[in-house]
């Protein structure tokens, strides 16, 4: 069996082409990837701006004040956010200005109201400010010009806020992957039904579609098909013809009624491999057409989760068009605070709880689970421990973790 970094490897390497761009309005990007680099076409702040309410001065007006004493001025004007106070100002004066309002040109300086007393036409500020004290400069946040955003970036909600100081509306954004998923399996019912004999209610669509939109896919298709060949074959090209990516569930393995490998094939997909070295989701199925990706992941709730987190997501970044860092996020470290871990052969992925201590130090606790069709387990954990090849752990080390979302 191939380990699982040679196969995220394959199937990255698989992940050729671009999707091509769309421009969508700023108020709907939220979590979606840049198609371009995007620039200031102006500098920020455009002006100078006081960083806080109080009033602008000459500096020069301070320079020979008396140690606990207060200088007075002249009020000749306000400034605020919008709108400027343009005329001159002679020395002895100063002009109350807001946060966020344009520096008067003839003024160097701001002194906070607190440090501020008003009389009539005077004020009295008991402050000594230097040149450029509490002024937020033109162009210091960026300058016309600068990279703002690179390719490939994935929008957060701050991100969305700087788009729009710089004028990017709408946005170039890379197409989101079309993805189905397909789970078979003859015992599935909704969930919305009362299982009858044999049956169980069927998630593994519901969490696998979640999974694929934090990617950042866009899923066309989520459903059931029965465990027949045929019917699995039938549903596999209709879906083929529409998406860039199919991801099925359950019938992987080895047994009369795992079918998926023989209908994926007999629609014209090219195997690529078949298991991978972890521990659970060894049965792992990939295989593409074209430019299209398929993965058949096994039917176990654990598994399959497993296999989206370690194989399926990094190609989904990647064919998004995500920057190359956001493929395979390096895993993370914490401590052990459960007992010691047996080794095993493959890779192991054990469902963890992630706590913080008072010190804010990463701690990982063993989360109660049976096996890796216990969904009723994984959903209790946040993290998922990771373990090379022959690997253990023992109380107190360190280990290494995949967060879960």
């Amino acid at each position: 069996m191939r380990s699982p970094e040679d196969a995220v490897s394959i199937i990255l390497d698989s992940v050729v082409g671009d999707l091509g761009r769309e421009n969508q309005p700023l108020a709907q990007a939220l979590g979606r990837v840049l198609a371009e680099d995007v620039h200031g076409d102006l500098d920020l702040p455009p002006f100078a701006k006081s960083a806080m309410d109080g009033f602008a001065v000459h500096a020069e007006d301070f320079a020979a004040r008396p140690p606990q004493s207060e200088v007075r001025l002249r009020q000749v004007g306000e400034a605020r956010a919008g709108v400027p106070f343009t005329d001159p100002v002679a020395p002895g004066e100063c002009v109350a200005i807001y946060t966020g309002g344009e520096l008067p040109a003839d003024l160097d300086a701001v002194v906070m109201v607190e440090k501020t007393r008003c009389q009539g036409e005077f004020v009295f500020l008991s402050d000594s400010p230097g040149p450029r004290q509490h002024i937020c400069e033109r162009g210091e946040d960026l300058a016309a010009g600068d990279l703002v955003l690179a390719r490939g970036s994935r929008l957060r909600a701050a991100c969305l806020s700087v788009l729009a100081s710089v004028g990017c509306e709408p946005v170039p954004l890379q197409r989101r992957p079309r993805v189905a998923i397909v789970t078979t399996g003859d015992e599935l019912v909704a969930p919305s039904e009362v299982p009858g004999p044999g049956q169980i209610r069927e998630g593994n669509t519901l969490h696998l579609a979640a999974l694929a939109r934090a990617a950042g896919a866009e899923v066309v298709f989520s459903g059931v098909v029965r465990d027949s060949k045929s019917d699995l074959a039938a549903s596999f090209g209709d879906l083929l013809e529409s998406v860039d990516v199919l991801i099925t569930t359950g019938g992987v393995s080895m047994g009369k009624y795992d079918l998926v490998a023989e209908a994926l094939e007999a629609c014209g997909i090219e195997q690529v491999f078949h298991k991978v070295a972890i521990k659970p989701g060894k049965p792992i199925w990939f295989g593409r057409m074209d430019q299209r990706l398929v993965f058949g992941l096994p039917g176990n709730p654990v598994s399959c989760l497993v296999g989206h987190e370690v194989f399926v997501a990094p190609a989904l970044r990647k064919l998004g068009g995500e920057s190359t860092e956001a493929w395979q996020p390096p895993l993370c470290v914490a401590r052990w605070k459960a007992g010691a871990t047996r080794p095993n052969a493959r890779q192991q992925n054990i469902p963890a709880l992630l706590t913080m201590t008072e010190e804010g130090a990463s701690e990982l606790q063993l989360v109660r689970w049976k096996s890796s069709a216990d969904i009723v387990g994984i959903s209790r954990a946040n993290a998922l421990l990771v373990l090379g090849p022959d690997e253990h752990c023992e109380v107190g080390d360190l280990v290494r973790y995949r967060p879960l979302a």
